[in-house]
């Protein structure tokens, strides 16, 4: 039993200090499969080199954090508020050309990589960007002024 309890503080504390240091510091990686990706070799690496005999608490340990991160994902699958808190909200990081700074400073993103994800996308001046999103896994996603009948009032995104 202490084997389970420690998992789960262990998890919650990951997960806590994790979403704390926010999408950016992670690129492409889910600050939870990073979290995962380290608990799972820890919790087997003393049963390996022999410093706690029992495989059985090990399997006990994975089986733990294996059904913590189902909890969570059911429980961010199922209620919106929890997935929001867990996994974050995208970020509008530009809005129809226009830097929104508030955002920028609180996800710690700079004008430059910005320019950089703009620049990425074929795109060289900001009256060019519709939208720059910052995903919830820290990719920048611009998304360019189209012709189309749509006036800027009535365009809004989804985040």
């Amino acid at each position: 039993m202490e084997t389970v309890l420690r998992v789960v503080l262990v998890y919650l504390f990951l997960m806590f200090a994790l979403r704390v240091m926010g999408k950016r510091e992670f690129g492409e990686m889910a600050p939870f499969d990073f979290a995962v990706l380290l608990l799972i070799p820890e919790m087997f690496s003393q049963a390996m080199s022999r410093e706690d005999f029992s495989l059985t608490n090990a399997f006990v340990a994975v089986g733990t954090l294996l059904t913590l991160v189902f909890a969570t994902s059911v429980l961010s699958y199922r209620f919106k508020r929890v997935g929001e808190v867990v996994a974050g909200v995208p970020a509008v990081l530009v809005r129809h050309g226009h830097l929104v700074t508030r955002n920028l400073d609180r996800e710690r993103v700079s004008p430059d990589e910005v320019l950089d994800a703009m620049h990425a996308a074929g795109l060289h001046r900001m009256d060019e960007v519709r939208w720059a999103i910052l995903e919830t896994d820290g990719r920048i996603t611009i998304i360019p002024w189209q012709p189309s009948g749509v006036t800027p009032a009535e365009d809004s995104p989804t985040v």
